[in-house]
Formats: structure tokens, C-alpha cells, sequence
């Protein structure tokens, strides 16, 4: 119960070697005494209960003291409160957002320290973050617990938590903002002070953000968002794709021809890193194709030049067994920054419809349709997709191109696909449209290569304008 009925009272003196000096103040009509050493301990002290009633905060009838008081002396600790945080977000989070917030909270909560003193290797407190503390489990009796509290971890593990449990600030310690600076500066950075990419930085602030929100709003344990006190950008990094190093069209078929000399599994595989730069889906979304996705025209002599269609509708990227619910190292969702429900659809050339077709009569489809397995049966995994276009590069590339970044990974089909599109003189709408992309991010990523278009567009533009 709170209450604006508060009376201070003077200091005394009484008789007591200990503490001879007692402030006495009432609220709510019950009478509240503090004894001091010291008049200046006194005066001090009754200075700060002054202040807080003439600065209008109510003081707590059952303790005595200003509200602020009574939440910074209960305030929890910052890893105390984003454990609790990461266990709430969690029944009702994707894998993917769960790991999100693990990484973002990873990250920060570190920084948040009263201390560095005695403080165990970074990369083995992240870890320990990562891992443990922001990661569930169901327990024995079907409680959705903290991974640490249901099963031992390692000594280096337990360690680290214990360091962090007991150097961790308040969480009320974030009323002075410039605290926080810390914190934004790691999520921009990685382990190696790197500046991050752009869209990581900007997925970890947004993490941080919800998160103080959460502490803010539903909470209660801080008076205001800190993060909107303070005047930080993130440090600028190049968001455009570097386009020294992502395939041209001979390279990007000679690839692809290249990965079905990979022995078996690149004969299974060709077909799929054919679609990531023909369809240009991603990794993840080509791993979810099943056959009924592909629309494709007769198998006739008549046909034989004609597009097909792919319906890109589901998304299985991979976020590790811990962080799903039912154990496998991927989960099954739509599209990226879709509804579950949206799909986008893509025309595909004769090449890659005549490809799909010879693949689906060869290997067939999984028992769910996917027309890819891996290895063992389940989804194509990174790894092994990974493994076999490192084999391909070797096999194509110069040595010095193979050590270079050029076509490094997979994804940097999808990228010379679009390329190829924007080149080609697609609208960029259209190109957007079948890349599953905004205008926006084809733009940001993309620039360099739209400018060519423009320039032709204002050489048109001028002569029209010189015929007028």
C-alpha cells in the first residue's frame, strides 16, 4: 500500500554510545525510526526522505520508505531477470526467435556488471549464456524449466553462471542510461570487435529493445526505457552485396555441372543448388520444396522450351535440436517476414523445369513430398550441402579463386540469379516480386547493379526530351 501521508521529523539525540542519533518520521501515521553513528549520517538521510516527498513520490506503509527505494533494494539482478525473460518468451516463440533472443541476451547481459574481476573467458561465458542459462527444457515432472537447472552442466559452465550471478547489476541500476552503452556497442561487434553486419546489429538492438519493454511495461522494475534516452547508432557497415564475388552466369552453371560430379550426393544435390539460382529461393526454402510446389508444362517435343512455375510456400531453416520443441535441428515455417500462410511464386526456365523432372523420376520424394533428403533421410543439412559446393570450387576455381571469397557459399547463387534478372532488364518489382524480397532491401543490397538500368532509362529519357 502507498501513501502521500508522510511526516519527517527532527533529528534527536539519545543516549547511546552506538548510535546516539535517531530520525523518527511517520507515514500513514505509523511511526518508522532509523538510529546513525553520526548528525551527518542523520542529516543525510533525512535529507533523502525530504526530497522524495517534496518530489511527490508516495512512500510504502509496511516498510516505511520511498517507493523507488522499496524497488531498488528488490530489484532483481540483469541475469536473474533475462533468465526469467528468455523462460517466458519461450512456449509461445519460433526456434529461430528463441536462439535470437539467447544470442541478443548473450551478448548483453555481460556487459551489465558491477565488475570484471575473476571474470572466465569470454567465448565460455557466451557460451554458457547460450547454452544454458537462456535455453529450456522440460523437466521430470513436464515444467518448462532453465536447461541448468535440470541437468548438470560442466565445472567451466557452472563457474562462469556463478561469476555472472554474483557481479550482474540491478536491473534498477539502468536508470542512469549511459550504462547501456556497453551493451549496444557488444551487439554491434563481434567476439573478434569486428563491426557486425547490419541486419545482425539491427535484429540484436531489437532483441534488447522488446526486452526492456517487457522490464518497462509489464514489469514495472524501471521508471522508463533507457534505450530511448540515449543517442547511439550502431557503427555504419556496407550492407551492399560484393559483387567481386558472387558468380557470373558461366561460373554459376559451371558449378552447379560441377556438383553432380561430387559423387552421389551431388548427383542428388545438383538439382537443388540448381534452384537457388534459377528460382532463386534460399537454402532453406529449396530444402522444403516438395513436388507439388513445381507447376511444370507437358513432357512433350512441343513443350520442350517452356517455363514452369514453383510455389515457394515453407521455410526450414536451421536453428539446432536445443531450441526446438520436438529435438530436430531445423524447424518447419513460412516464409521470411511472412504470414504462415503467404507463398510467392516463381516463373523457372526450361533449364531448371527439365532438371526438376529428370530429379523427381530418379530419386523420387520424401514420404511428405520434399523432393531433397539428406543422407540419412531427413532435411538437407547444411553441412552436407556445404561440403559438396566446397568440392565443386575446388574443381572449377584456380587455386587463387578457390582461396578467394569468390562464390564462397551457396547463397551467393540466389544473389547471382537476382543479378542476373536486374541485368536482364527485369522490373525491379518483378525481381523483388520472385526474390521473396521488399523494393526496399533489392534496392540496399542491390544498388550497385540497378544503377546500370537507370543510366540506360535517362540516355532514353534525354533523347525523348531532345525530340521534343
Amino acid at each position: 500500500m502507498k501513501t502521500y501521508n508522510v511526516r519527517i521529523w527532527s533529528i534527536r539525540k539519545r543516549a547511546s554510545k552506538s548510535a546516539p542519533f535517531q530520525l523518527r518520521w511517520l507515514v500513514n501515521g505509523e511511526e518508522f525510526q532509523q538510529p546513525f553513528t553520526t548528525r551527518t549520517l542523520a542529516d543525510a538521510r533525512r535529507a533523502e526522505l525530504l526530497t522524495a516527498a517534496k518530489n511527490g513520490e508516495p512512500f510504502d506503509v509496511a516498510t516505511g520508505v520511498p517507493v523507488s527505494e522499496l524497488l531498488k533494494a528488490s530489484s532483481p539482478t540483469w541475469y536473474e531477470h533475462a533468465c526469467a525473460y528468455a523462460l517466458m518468451k519461450w512456449p509461445r516463440s519460433a526456434a529461430k526467435h528463441r536462439a535470437s533472443i539467447g544470442e541478443s541476451l548473450a551478448i548483453a547481459v555481460p556487459t551489465l556488471v558491477t565488475s570484471r574481476r575473476g571474470a572466465p573467458n569470454p567465448v565460455t561465458l557466451r557460451n554458457a549464456l547460450y547454452q544454458w542459462a537462456f535455453r529450456a527444457v522440460t523437466n521430470e515432472h513436464g515444467e518448462l524449466v532453465h536447461r541448468h537447472d535440470a541437468t548438470e552442466p560442466p565445472p567451466e559452465i557452472r563457474s562462469a553462471l556463478k561469476w555472472l550471478e554474483a557481479n550482474s547489476r540491478k536491473v534498477s541500476d539502468l536508470e542512469n542510461p549511459d550504462l547501456l552503452r556497453p551493451t549496444l556497442d557488444a551487439l554491434s561487434r563481434l567476439l573478434d570487435g569486428t563491426p557486425a553486419a547490419e541486419n545482425t546489429t539491427r535484429r540484436k538492438v531489437m532483441v534488447l529493445s522488446n526486452f526492456l519493454r517487457y522490464t518497462v511495461d509489464e514489469k514495472g522494475l524501471l521508471p522508463f526505457n533507457p534505450l530511448l534516452r540515449l543517442d547511439w547508432t550502431a557503427p555504419e557497415s556496407d550492407g551492399e552485396i560484393d559483387f567481386r564475388y558472387v558468380p557470373a552466369p558461366t561460373l554459376a552453371r559451371d558449378l552447379i555441372a560441377a556438383v553432380r560430379r561430387q559423387g552421389v550426393r551431388g548427383e542428388h544435390l545438383e538439382t537443388f543448388f540448381a534452384c537457388i539460382y534459377y528460382a532463386a529461393t534460399r537454402p532453406s526454402e529449396a530444402a522444403a520444396l516438395k513436388d507439388t510446389d513445381f507447376i511444370l508444362p507437358p513432357d512433350t517435343p512441343d513443350f520442350a522450351e517452356a517455363w514452369g512455375e514453383v510455389l515457394v510456400e515453407e521455410s526450414r531453416p536451421e536453428v539446432g535440436s536445443g531450441w526446438t520443441d520436438d529435438g530436430t535441428p531445423y524447424e518447419t515455417r513460412g516464409l521470411k517476414h511472412r504470414t504462415r500462410k503467404a507463398y510467392r511464386s516463381a516463373p523457372i526456365p526450361p533449364v531448371l523445369v527439365r532438371m526438376v523432372r529428370s530429379h523427381i523420376a530418379t530419386y523420387g520424394t520424401a514420404p511428405d513430398g520434399r523432393i531433397f533428403r539428406g543422407a540419412r533421410g531427413g532435411r538437407v543439412s547444411s553441412t552436407e550441402y556445404c561440403t559438396v559446393w566446397t568440392d565443386a570450387r575446388a574443381d572449377v576455381l584456380p587455386k587463387k579463386d578457390a582461396e578467394s571469397p569468390l562464390a564462397e557459399v551457396p547463397r551467393l547463387l540466389r544473389s547471382a540469379g537476382v543479378s542476373l534478372w536486374i541485368k536482364a532488364g527485369v522490373d525491379p518489382v518483378e525481381v523483388a516480386r520472385r526474390a521473396g524480397h521488399s523494393v526496399a532491401v533489392l534496392f540496399r543490397f542491390y544498388a550497385r547493379i540497378l544503377r546500370g538500368p537507370q543510366d540506360v532509362a535517362n540516355e532514353k529519357i534525354n533523347t525523348a526530351l531532345a525530340d521534343g
